[in-house]
């Protein structure tokens, strides 16, 4: 218990393809008996517990970011540069994300199992994109979050967070005060959970093995790759390229600054926990103002999350290619849609992208049962992914306070030798 999570997971992995595939050479690939089935309990409890605290982390992790907008004075302006940039390299992300999966087809051919009772003809299909509009308002939000309707739960935390900047300072403050501790006793209640993540990896993993074998895993590869394929090219072409257009800075001076901020995403998985770090290299080796880095940095730490929108796109596809299917372009619209939106209450904590692929799943009308395995296994090479997820993530926040800084008027960028210390 002393070892880092990561290590805690890739254990239990190895763990459960041990256990798997004993139980798979003892009963054939039909593996029966009350030791399997508590073993596979693990991870469906697991699954459960991610499943209990999305919408309450996504509602009050949404509500805090907006409602934190309504700081400073130049609220207005400032605040539209911010979401024009974040919007702009998330739907980029994403559609790396979609192309790539969909021209390599990472989960064609794949053998891992899934729900016996599944049925394609249960699968969402929205009729036009009006209608995916209208959906996304709840006719009742207490409704939608017993329910589970992510989209309208989100669409309802973004509107509460925009009016709260809009009463007056006694209601607002209050109201501020009650969602952010609300959102802290969440990301809490979240790293418990993820804490679980090894069990959980050891059941899920165990029951894959057992009933597919090991053959699942060159799959697996070939998934890896395709997601860490789409984050070096936002991160090293789409990311650098938005940023010397709107600066006309050369990026490898962003590079050089962000160093350790990047080096400590990558190991901390932490949006959240990077933060401090990020602030500190734009302030003082980017030369950001801290006035404009007090409001997009923060931000971005809940709002922009590039590499997790990417990762729940691509990875909602793979998961349909493994089922075989064909997703419809409209279909596949509200993925982006809604991989958009809930990137947007993501957590900035390890692990965050594995909740929330949950929405993006649910959005399309995938059953848990038909999936649980899928995201198992997905879940037991998510450190690395997760490693250059936040990495990206932090990167990008990074460039968009940069971005805005330049556009507000600062001059005292990158002061001589600061971006090679």
């Amino acid at each position: 218990m002393k070892l880092k999570i990561h290590w805690q997971i890739l254990i239990a992995m190895a763990l459960g393809v041990v256990v798997g595939i004993i139980f798979q050479v003892i009963y054939q690939g039909k593996p029966t008996g009350w030791v399997f089935s508590i073993i596979v309990a693990f991870g469906t409890v697991f699954i459960r517990l991610l499943k209990m605290v999305i919408v309450p982390l996504i509602l009050s992790s949404i509500v805090s970011g907006v409602a934190s907008v309504g700081e400073g004075k130049s609220i207005g302006r400032l605040g539209l540069k911010t979401f024009l940039y974040y919007f702009v390299s998330s739907i980029l992300a994403i559609m790396i994300g979609l192309i790539l999966t969909n021209v390599i087809q990472p989960g064609v051919g794949a053998d891992i199992p899934v729900g016996h009772d599944f049925n394609a003809e249960n699968l969402k299909t929205p009729q036009s994109p009006g209608e995916i509009i209208i959906g996304m308002i709840p006719l009742n939000p207490i409704q939608a979050a017993s329910s589970g309707h992510m989209l309208g739960i989100i669409f309802f935390a973004i509107f509460m967070g925009v009016a709260i900047t809009k009463v007056k300072s006694e209601s607002r403050d209050f109201m501020k005060k009650i969602f952010n501790s609300f959102f802290d006793v969440m990301m809490k209640i979240t790293e418990y959970v993820i804490k679980l993540a090894p069990i959980g990896v050891f059941g899920l993993i165990t029951k894959t093995v057992s009933t597919a074998g090991l053959g699942l895993f060159k799959t697996v590869s070939l998934y890896i790759l395709t997601i860490l394929g789409g984050f070096i090219i936002h991160m090293f072409l789409v990311l650098p390229a938005i940023f010397y257009l709107t600066t006309r800075i050369n990026p490898l001076l962003h590079f050089k600054a962000m160093i350790s901020a990047m080096i400590t995403a990558f190991s901390t998985c932490s949006s959240n926990a990077t933060l401090p770090v990020t602030m500190s290299n734009v302030e003082k080796k980017a030369g950001v103002s801290n006035r404009v880095s007090s409001f997009v940095l923060p931000m971005g730490a809940t709002v922009n999350m590039n590499g997790t929108a990417l990762y729940e796109c691509a990875g909602v596809i793979f998961i349909s290619q493994v089922l075989g299917l064909k997703l419809s372009l409209a279909q596949q619209f509200i993925i982006a849609l809604t991989a958009l939106l809930s990137s947007i209450g993501a957590a900035g904590i390890p692990a965050a992208g594995v909740v929330v692929i949950f929405i993006v799943t649910q959005a399309v009308g995938f059953k848990d049962t038909d999936i649980a395995a899928i995201i198992g296994v997905m879940l037991a090479v998510d450190r690395p992914i997760d490693m250059f997820r936040t990495t990206v993530n932090i990167f990008s926040d990074s460039m968009g306070a940069v971005v805005v800084a330049k556009s507000e008027g600062e001059k005292n960028l990158y002061p001589r030798g600061a971006g090679s210390r």
